[in-house]
């Protein structure tokens, strides 16, 4: 997991201090569970990305403003970065780094190649990208590591509510329901795009995963897809030849049990539990 959260200069991504301070969720909490696996990480990020460049404005501003086409890995470790602060991060660092998330929002406009304007702060295009992440990493934890009943579940999107307000996403989904809803009051403006191709290209070509997993980053990126809803799949034209075979899917899911239960020191977990002053492998035995 260190090699999806190095430093960056705009933000202080120590996990270990202030002794004792808290983050936004408990150490007891489904997020702090569900963060912890790398595995599940990776295909439920690519989930998400590719449910975010599904809606054109947010496409647009993805696809436009950042650096995920000359470099991926730079625009993965970011992404990474920011969902293991607002888990695991101290309130203090985690707040200060919202911050500037936000103002860098305020600087990210245009228009669609059609005419529509966007922004990056714009709360509904918040709303769904937090919507998109919070199902992508729970639904590939649910999928490929450890099966949440629906009181897990429905506690899993109510954590996420306070940090999704700091970021702007005041309408972010705190339910099941309420998230079943607005993916079907979005479903009419998602549409399919030559990106979300180039994207997919990107994440099943370029080294993205520890050495350790290399061997497995096309079968993860299909565990992706298969975790999207049936008629999302079908609106973005994502066909049978993003189907994982039956011995695929028996492969990713031991691969995402075998690494749930491997404490990994160096990752954000176990420094935000030495910060608590709990034991480093602590969410290893808490279940």
């Amino acid at each position: 997991m260190s090699e999806f959260v190095h430093a960056d200069k705009r933000f202080d991504a120590d996990f270990s201090s202030p002794p004792g301070e808290p983050a936004f969720t408990a150490p007891d909490s489904i997020s702090w569970q569900v963060f912890k696996n790398p595995l599940s990480l990776f295909v439920g990020g690519v989930a998400a990305v590719i449910l975010e460049l599904a809606e054109p404005r947010v496409r647009a501003g993805v696809w436009g403003h950042t650096t995920f086409r000359d470099d991926p890995m730079q625009r993965i470790r970011r992404t990474g970065l920011s969902a293991m602060m607002t888990v695991y991060g101290a309130r203090s660092r985690t707040e200060k780094m919202i911050a500037r998330v936000g103002a860098m929002h305020t600087r990210v406009s245009g228009t669609t190649e059609d005419g529509r304007p966007y922004r990056a702060d714009d709360p509904e295009l918040l709303n769904w990208v937090h919507a998109t992440a919070r199902f992508g990493f729970l639904e590939a934890y649910d999928t490929w590591v450890h099966s949440l009943d629906e009181i897990a579940r429905s506690r899993f999107h109510h954590e996420g509510i306070e940090s999704a307000h700091l970021y702007g996403a005041h309408g972010a989904p705190a339910t099941e329901q309420e998230l079943e809803l607005f993916f079907m009051a979005m479903r009419d403006r998602l549409e399919p795009s030559s990106v979300i191709f180039e994207f997919l290209d990107i994440v099943r070509s370029v080294r993205l995963l520890p050495r350790s997993m290399g061997g497995i980053q096309e079968l993860l990126v299909k565990a992706a897809i298969d975790i999207l809803p049936a008629w999302v799949r079908e609106r973005l034209e994502l066909g049978d030849a993003w189907d994982l075979g039956p011995w695929q899917q028996i492969a990713v899911r031991r691969a995402g049990a075998a690494i749930d239960r491997i404490p990994l020191r160096s990752g954000p977990a176990a420094q935000a539990c030495r910060r608590l002053g709990l034991p480093e492998d602590y969410l290893y035995k808490a279940r």
